[in-house]
């Protein structure tokens, strides 16, 4: 079975923050860990070397695949920021008719600029993702 690549550090999510070069996208990832840290309540940590993620579920696949993930996060990449807000993408129509400029894949939106989108509705979308993966993975007990 695969291992998996990408799990929480104890990396510096300011250190890594710092390292972006583009002076607009350091400033919205500041933003944006400021807003996801209000939404989520948890506090931000470092998943591999290059994702800022907020709380953390277990998953079990039918397949036997298994392992863990943050609830949300993002990360300031090349070309946009990208927030991981979009699990069982497709429930979720009316709110990023109302978001703004952006791209979507595969449980991700694609940000060119915080101002491009309206962040009321990243809120939404933000707490959406964390109150769907919670109630599709409840916490272990014990």
């Amino acid at each position: 079975m695969a291992t998996q690549k990408t799990l929480p550090t104890n990396s510096s999510v300011t250190a890594f923050l710092d390292s972006v070069t583009d002076e607009k996208k350091r400033a919205d990832s500041y933003a944006a860990l400021q807003l996801m840290q209000e939404v989520t309540g948890y506090p931000a940590v470092m998943w591999g070397p290059g994702i800022v993620g907020f709380g953390s579920y277990h998953y079990k696949y039918a397949s036997g695949h298994e392992g863990d993930a943050p609830l949300t996060g993002f990360s300031p990449r090349k070309n946009a920021l990208t927030f991981y807000v979009l699990p069982g993408m497709g429930t979720q129509e009316a709110l990023l008719e109302k978001l703004g400029k952006y791209k979507a894949g595969k449980g991700c939106l694609y940000v060119k600029q915080l101002e491009d989108i309206d962040t009321g509705v990243l809120r939404e979308l933000i707490r959406n993702c964390v109150d769907t993966l919670q109630a599709m993975y409840p916490a272990r007990q014990g």
